[in-house]
């Protein structure tokens, strides 16, 4: 009998470990259910149809923004504006990048300078501090030391995808800098002495270039071949220019605004200007990596889709909030409440630009926002799409990634009006462009990302 009742209990184990879906279809299980997560400060947009375009009088006779049924899919965007304080989190991650990478190059002449220790330990404090991660093979996994001598060891300088060691604090401070050779590195990327201003010497801003790549998935689709021919590299420059402040107006005193307005920390919740369009879709690659780098790190994640510039559909679609032929983010009538008090921030009575409350840029979070949660979609400043600018019709861009002809476009639609605009270009329906390679006071902008839904069961 006891046989008999282990012999039982052994078959029940068997059975359990192995398959239980009696030889039906079930689909694979995931691991682990995936919960859609709500990016912060980003507003869901629900998607549907809309008659996009003017459906009033074309004031101007521009005749380039014909009504048209569009539909979008659902997805979610930036309540604000990008903020400096955001774009200098972009900023300050590449240029420690940048410094870890130059201290880890420096490192390995430094410990190649050096005579080897006898009892065979390695060369540590200062400069060895910051040494390439995973440099030491000796208690790395197997996968480690595989990736680390087929590819990490490749390379060199900017080509180099040696991972860099993100522990140690970089030492700002030039009298707490720890060896002459973190003095050295340090020096190369400080502006000249010649360069100066009252001696002081800053971080060469021309170091802070962003390398990234893109997969080309529209031309690969329609043309096929090999996957490597649609990998496109970008290296760029990704510091505002702030002399946009000083460039954009010949006849205006703003060179407070110049020198203040993306370093100084009272404008920290401006939205950032004097951003390209190429510079604002490397902050979307870079947004992308961090959050993906984050989850890479946790037990059975799911990385995220892309964050992107919105398309023009996408982005008109947001900022009439869910009202059908409104005029205004806010709907129809004119840009003042009822108590006189404007809705936006623009040029208003004839070029009194302070009446509304700033000379210039307001704060990203300001002025009531719309039935989706967005702020500032008319004013502040004009905002970057993702879109090609046609003359004539309305030229969509792919929702996930601008093509090759839509890069090669060099006029792209700039959407919202801003501060220095008047009332016409803060209506919904109004759309201007501008060129991609050229910054401007006045035009910043916002990423989306795709919704896809939330949860798999």
């Amino acid at each position: 009998m006891k046989k008999a009742a282990i012999f039982a209990l052994l078959i029940v184990v068997i059975y359990s470990c192995g398959s239980n879906d009696r030889g039906e279809l079930v689909g694979v299980k995931a691991k682990k259910k995936w919960f859609s997560e709500k990016p912060f400060g980003m507003a869901l947009i629900p998607g549907g149809s809309f008659t996009m375009g003017k459906q009033d009088q074309d004031v101007l006779g521009g005749m380039n923004t014909p009504p048209k049924t569009v539909t979008v899919r659902p997805y979610y965007m930036d309540e604000t504006e990008i903020t400096n304080n955001e774009y200098k989190e972009f900023v300050y991650w590449v240029r420690d990048s940048i410094v870890r990478t130059r201290l880890a190059y420096q490192q390995e002449f430094a410990e190649m300078s050096v005579n080897p220790d006898p009892n065979g330990t390695a060369p540590s404090g200062g400069i060895h501090e910051f040494k390439f991660a995973v440099a030491d093979t000796t208690d790395a996994s197997a996968y480690q030391k595989y990736m680390y001598e087929n590819y990490w060891s490749l390379g060199d300088g900017i080509d180099s995808i040696k991972p860099l060691n993100w522990g140690p604090e970089i030492i700002w401070e030039k009298e707490d800098f720890p060896d002459l050779d973190y003095v050295e590195v340090m020096d190369s990327l400080y502006i000249s002495r010649e360069e100066a201003i009252d001696g002081v010497r800053t971080f060469n801003t021309k170091f802070l270039k962003y390398r990234y790549s893109w997969f080309d998935r529209d031309n690969a689709a329609r043309k096929g071949g090999n996957r490597k021919d649609f990998v496109k590299t970008e290296v760029l420059n990704i510091y505002p220019d702030t002399t946009v402040w000083v460039k954009d107006f010949n006849y205006s005193y703003n060179d407070p605004m110049h020198q203040d307005y993306f370093y100084h920390q009272s404008y920290g919740d401006y939205p950032v200007v004097g951003v390209t369009w190429g510079q604002a879709n490397a902050f979307c690659n870079w947004r992308t990596k961090k959050k993906n780098d984050y989850l890479r790190g946790r037990k059975n994640a799911t990385s995220v889709p892309d964050f992107r510039l919105p398309t023009e559909a996408e982005w008109e679609y947001a900022a009439r909030g869910g009202l059908e032929f409104a005029t205004y983010p806010w709907g129809s009538g004119g840009t003042t409440s009822d108590r006189g008090c404007f809705l936006a921030n623009f040029k208003p009575v004839r070029g009194n630009y302070a009446v509304d409350g700033a000379l210039y840029t307001m704060e990203a979070k300001s002025f009531n926002a719309n039935d989706y949660g967005l702020y500032n979609m008319a004013g502040n400043v004009s905002e970057w799409t993702n879109t090609a600018y046609n003359l004539s019709s309305y030229q969509m861009a792919s929702t996930m990634n601008p093509n090759v002809e839509d890069r090669k476009n060099k006029r792209k639609i700039i959407r919202g009006g801003s501060w220095k605009d008047v009332a016409y270009f803060l209506e919904v329906g109004s759309r201007d462009y501008e060129y991609a390679d050229t910054a401007r006071s006045y035009i910043g902008f916002r990423t989306v990302q795709n919704y896809i839904g939330t949860s798999n069961k």
